[in-house]
């Protein structure tokens, strides 16, 4: 699978993220936060939706996401897309009528990833619940003011990579990132050598301060 590929299903999940699932939940639910479910990730309130490889799971439907508009899948369900208002400026930059492009097999790679994350946060942080959030599309929690998780890519990496981000700056060879640590979940190889090295980061980082999304 080419990194092109991974890079555009990455970005058009994370639009379905963000435009279809956060927002209307946002709307109704007052919440944006999403969770990892079997094969993907799904909203924690209503609307209740999941996005399972490249479908769109709700209201009794399937819809295809290999090629569509956020708009479109809307009009299917029957919601208002649209981002959450007022919380965040970064996102996927993709509006509600662009076309999106999903393949099958990158998008059930993501969806794995996200799995991964999921089981390794929970691991090492059993009381812990990881939060998919819209604004960057990663899983993760703030424990005693570290940020632990997994990203699908971004522009720092276009990989899927896990991440310890301690919210103060920290020195020495593991913090390799502008934001703390990170390694590829390739190179990690599955929720154990994701959590241990978020276990390496917890304890080699401090502080204190926790989230302010809703």
């Amino acid at each position: 699978m080419d990194t092109e590929t991974v890079v555009r299903t990455r970005r058009a999940l994370h639009a379905v993220a963000e435009l279809v699932l956060a927002g209307p939940q946002y709307r109704v639910s007052g919440t944006i936060r999403l969770h990892a479910c079997a094969g993907g990730f799904a909203t924690g309130a209503e609307p209740q939706l999941r996005v399972i490889g490249a479908e769109l799971v709700g209201a009794g439907q399937a819809l295809s996401l290999e090629w569509t508009t956020c708009t479109a899948l809307g009009a299917a369900l029957g919601l208002t897309v649209g981002a959450p208002a007022g919380l965040y400026e970064d996102g996927p930059g993709i509006a509600v009528g662009d076309a999106i492009e999903v393949d099958a097999s990158a998008a059930r790679w993501l969806g794995q990833c996200f799995a991964l994350g999921d089981a390794a946060l929970r691991g090492l942080f059993p009381t812990a619940d990881p939060v998919i959030w819209p604004e960057h599309f990663d899983i993760g929690v703030t424990v005693d003011g570290v940020n632990y998780g997994v990203s699908p890519g971004d522009a720092f990496q276009p990989e899927p990579y896990a991440y310890v981000g301690p919210h103060a700056p920290q020195q020495g060879e593991f913090w390799n990132a502008p934001f703390g640590a990170a390694r590829t979940i390739r190179e990690l190889g599955g929720a154990i050598g994701i959590m241990a090295f978020l276990e390496e980061g917890r304890l080699l980082s401090s502080n204190e301060q926790s989230s302010d999304f809703p």
